[in-house]
């Protein structure tokens, strides 16, 4: 994973340890303190909320434990692969798009990151300047050619 990618796992980590495990233990506390809970609508959803987040909490916790961290900032060369930004250009439409190929949880079409494990990428990796990529989609073969590799 990206340097970014760790951070914004290790900061969504530390916002659900410090504000919404203890908001979320309060909320059980309160809703038994009005009764019956077979019937307690509120503690029921505060329970359901406290098992996403320590779920949510474990995953984290599992993949900042399994990851390595990529400086991009320390990488070069002149082929595509993991960290690098990537200007393209959709043979058919002549629509320029830039993506950076990051990690899986990392991924945001919208945000120009795509995941090392998606069509683009794999169809990417190893690719230089010039080259031309062949991506099966589900509406057919899409055809790129790369105008620029970059490592921002």
């Amino acid at each position: 994973m990206t340097a970014g990618g760790y951070q914004t796992l290790d900061e969504e980590l530390k916002r659900l340890k410090t504000i919404e495990r203890p908001a979320v233990i309060a909320a059980i506390s309160e809703a038994r303190e009005h009764g019956d809970l077979s019937e307690n609508a509120e503690y029921h959803a505060a329970k359901e909320r406290q098992g996403w987040i320590e779920g949510r909490i474990a995953e984290i916790e599992d993949k900042i434990a399994r990851a390595q961290i990529i400086d991009v900032s320390k990488l070069s060369g002149k082929q595509v692969k993991f960290g690098a930004t990537v200007s393209v250009v959709d043979e058919d439409t002549e629509e320029e798009a830039r993506y950076q190929i990051v990690g899986e949880h990392e991924a945001d079409v919208k945000s120009g990151r795509i995941s090392l494990s998606s069509p683009l990428s794999r169809a990417m990796i190893g690719k230089e300047v010039g080259e031309v990529v062949e991506v099966y989609t589900p509406g057919g073969v899409k055809a790129y050619e790369i105008l620029k590799v970059e490592w921002v």
